[in-house]
């Protein structure tokens, strides 16, 4: 009688185990589809039909806020811009310290549509970490006061657009100052230098100090990987040199040595795919959507060999007898 008891008590006690282990299984199933749910590029849309429906979207359309659709443009890098300024995500590993990069920010107008983008691609605003930008102007920096509100992401910069940032108002020695409009003050979080590598989780951005449009002007270099391909893109801050009426370079030497730099600096650095703050100087669409190789080695040098002919006949413009 015991003898049975015992025996029936033992596989009483062996179902509950196998039942408590199935319970565990299903509850760590579940923990698995849940954290599944974070995006990945390969299951996402095809990065060539995203990048057709980004050009068609802006056809006809080039404003600085004016909404466009996100695309993929290679591996974790994403472009969440409008049809008039590129504003990038790099999403990266949620796993310990990572989160995604945000470079750039539009103008405050297009907060809501860059947010909306980040969602739309399933990614989270709130796991933005970091914000980097290319140059203190409203049409690339504009944004960043209510994208650092919606994301807590810390803010970086260079030194020279500290200034800018934080008061709102356009740097006095700016050849733009006085024609182009202030921005909502933010606060800088951090600053870089030439030469700095900002990480986050296995992000690594390099940034390199490309002043002339402006003072703290800075361009970015990263690597990305794709289908077992890593290519170095580079992210070309502006180099025009453009400024209100009346402006003379020449009679600012100071002004034009930063760009010589500039040009130098800019062809030495790693370029495989190019992008820039106005997508069309990237020729941007027409590359994402396939009409145009994505991948071009020379497309750097090329923009850098038109941006320094622009200043070499604004200064000859100049010099010639009034």
């Amino acid at each position: 009688m015991l003898d049975n008891f015992a025996v029936a008590w033992k596989a009483r006690i062996m179902m509950l185990t196998v039942l408590s282990r199935l319970i565990f299984l299903a509850m760590l199933s579940a923990l698995t589809i849940s954290c599944a749910q974070t995006p990945r590029a390969d299951s996402l849309p095809d990065a060539r039909a995203q990048g057709r429906a980004l050009a068609k979207s802006c056809e006809g359309r080039d404003g600085w806020s004016d909404a466009a659709p996100p695309a993929r443009i290679h591996g974790s890098t994403y472009y969440v811009g409008t049809c008039g300024i590129s504003v990038l995500l790099i999403a990266g590993d949620l796993e310990g310290s990572g989160g995604h990069v945000l470079i750039d920010g539009a103008t405050q107008e297009a907060a809501p549509s860059i947010l909306a983008n980040i969602r739309q691609l399933g990614f989270d605003p709130r796991d933005v970490h970091i914000i980097v930008g290319s140059h203190e102007h409203l049409d690339h920096m504009g944004g960043f006061a209510a994208l650092k509100a919606a994301t807590g992401a810390r803010l970086l910069v260079r030194e020279p657009a500290r200034q800018s940032l934080e008061t709102g108002e356009v740097d006095g020695d700016d050849p733009q100052a006085g024609l182009i409009s202030g921005m909502k003050p933010v606060k800088v979080d951090g600053i870089v230098e030439h030469g700095d590598v900002v990480r986050l989780g296995g992000i690594a951005l390099t940034a390199h100090a490309t002043p002339g449009h402006t003072s703290g002007g800075t361009s970015w270099s990263w690597q990305s990987c794709e289908a077992g391909r890593c290519v170095s893109i580079a992210y070309l801050d502006s180099m025009t040199a453009i400024s209100r009426d009346g402006y003379r370079f020449t009679d600012h030497p100071g002004r034009v040595a930063p760009y010589r730099e500039t040009f130098a600096r800019a062809r030495r650095m790693p370029c495989d795919l190019m992008l820039a703050p106005h997508p069309d100087w990237a020729d941007s669409f027409a590359r994402l959507a396939g009409a145009a190789p994505l991948i071009d080695p020379a497309a750097c040098t090329r923009l850098v060999d038109a941006m320094e002919a622009r200043l070499d006949a604004r200064l000859a413009q100049e010099a010639r007898p009034q």
